[in-house]
């Protein structure tokens, strides 16, 4: 059995940081204290209208290709950006995470990131799941001494220094790091960088985990997928018998929805619209609706389900996408981030998003188990029989109030990897604007280019 490695240490407990105009993190004691249910469902609530609103953005872009993203990932980048923000840009990039301004301050929304983080990080047996951010900037721009305290108590923010007019170097570097944090899944997150890059930002999220009822591999067998009417691909074809599990069928939505969980607090919701039904459905992908499913679903006993082995991945940029939910100044010359150097004189120049998501029998470890079952014939006279072969949407959460880690659309699953895990690395590129390049800030003292194979 592979022995999983303990979840990052983010540096996140213990600090405190004046925001903007009044205190932005309290100490973790009475912040935990005072912390709500409802706060976190109000979080989860964002994290899925925000979820789903970008999904509809990337699917109708390409409405016959895979879909898979982390908007978690992406949200706690755009919010670690935020810090540096001021004015419109600020309102547009939080607005634009499905936050409402009215009901939850700017402080409350970066307490319910440090909070997510501080949960997410907690180590587990079953369940591998950690999630870090880090900052490489380029070593002659002046950080105010303000935003390094806040990324680093709210955001748990590694800061490095890095040379960009050596393109080559600052990209071995960046990627070293990624690399290792990543346990070797993504080994080139950054090329091409643009010598005028004076930042890079870097979150990523690494899920892997098994499953609670796990898929025999003896009976993995190879079954059409229908991608669409008159084209099918061959694929590896999983199925179990008599699972009891979470199941909900929307006719309202025409759709089937199965819940399978993994070993630990997190589940894969999986959802297979009737045929012809997949447009219906992803106009209709709400939070409401996501919180309907999930509270609509009773355990079932299915008699036969069959999910296909799949591994898809995705590389987007995300700088033409994102405007299309508002975020628009901060990828202009308009942008304010004079929160980061003191001066309007940086602005978000890339996002670049890559995802991977590789479902199997097993997940993590090896397994093999012998069972004699025995079943009265008369026990089978209306079977539940569900066969994920056609596209269908997945959806991983994490905690009981159901934050989306990824949300995925299987269109044609090709490539097979033999564990059940998910990856995700994000990257901002923040470019300086020339003629600005004055009045910054004090130093950012940073850890040196040596050490970051130590970090």
């Amino acid at each position: 059995m592979q022995k999983m490695s303990p979840l990052l240490a983010l540096g996140l407990l213990g600090a405190v940081v004046v925001g903007h105009s009044s205190s932005i993190l309290r100490g973790e004691d009475q912040a935990h204290e005072n912390e709500t249910h409802v706060d976190s469902l109000r979080m989860a609530s964002s994290n899925a209208d925000f979820a789903f609103s970008l999904y509809k953005q990337l699917a109708l872009k390409t409405p016959d290709k895979n879909v898979i993203f982390s908007p978690l990932s992406i949200s706690m980048a755009l919010a670690f950006v935020s810090i540096g923000a001021r004015g419109t840009t600020l309102t547009e990039i939080l607005e634009g995470l499905k936050f409402n301004l009215t009901e939850t301050p700017e402080a409350e929304i970066h307490q319910g990131f440090q909070h997510l983080l501080r949960t997410l990080k907690r180590p587990g047996e079953q369940l591998q799941l950690s999630t870090s951010n880090a900052m490489f900037v380029e070593q002659h721009l002046n950080v105010l001494e303000k935003f390094r305290e806040e990324a680093q108590a709210l955001y748990g923010a590694e800061a490095f220094n890095a040379t960009f007019q050596d393109t080559a170097t600052a990209e071995q570097l960046i990627n070293s790091y990624v690399e290792k944090k990543t346990q070797g899944k993504i080994a080139d997150l950054v090329s091409g960088l643009d010598p005028q890059t004076v930042m890079v930002l870097v979150n990523y999220i690494f899920f892997k985990a098994k499953w609670q009822h796990p898929f025999d591999p003896q009976d993995t067998y190879k079954s059409k997928f229908h991608v669409s009417k008159g084209k099918s691909v061959n694929v590896p074809m999983m199925n179990i018998e008599d699972l009891d599990t979470p199941y909900f069928r929307d006719e309202e939505l025409s759709c089937t929805v199965v819940e399978l969980k993994y070993t630990g607090n997190a589940s894969a919701l999986f959802i297979l619209p009737d045929e012809g039904k997949m447009k219906d459905v992803e106009a209709m992908l709400f939070p409401e609706t996501l919180r309907r499913w999930r509270e609509s679903l009773q355990t079932r006993r299915i008699d036969e389900l069959y999910l296909p082995k799949f591994s898809i991945s995705s590389n987007y940029n995300l700088e033409d996408v994102l405007p299309q939910l508002g975020m628009r100044e901060v990828f202009n010359k308009q942008a304010d981030l004079s929160g980061i150097t003191g001066a309007k004189n940086v602005m978000v120049s890339q996002v670049v998003h890559k995802a991977l998501i590789d479902v199997s029998e097993v997940g993590t470890e090896a397994a093999a188990a012998t069972g004699v079952k025995i079943t009265l014939l008369s026990g089978r006279i209306d079977p539940l029989i569900v066969r994920y072969n056609r596209p269908f949407l997945a959806v991983i959460i994490s905690g009981d109030e159901g934050f989306i880690l990824f949300i995925s659309k299987i269109f044609n699953p090709k490539e097979v990897i033999y564990l059940a895990l998910a990856t995700v690395s994000f990257k901002v590129l923040i470019a300086s604007r020339p003629e600005l390049l004055e009045g910054l800030g004090p130093n950012l003292t940073m850890v040196p280019k040596t050490e970051v194979q130590e970090a």
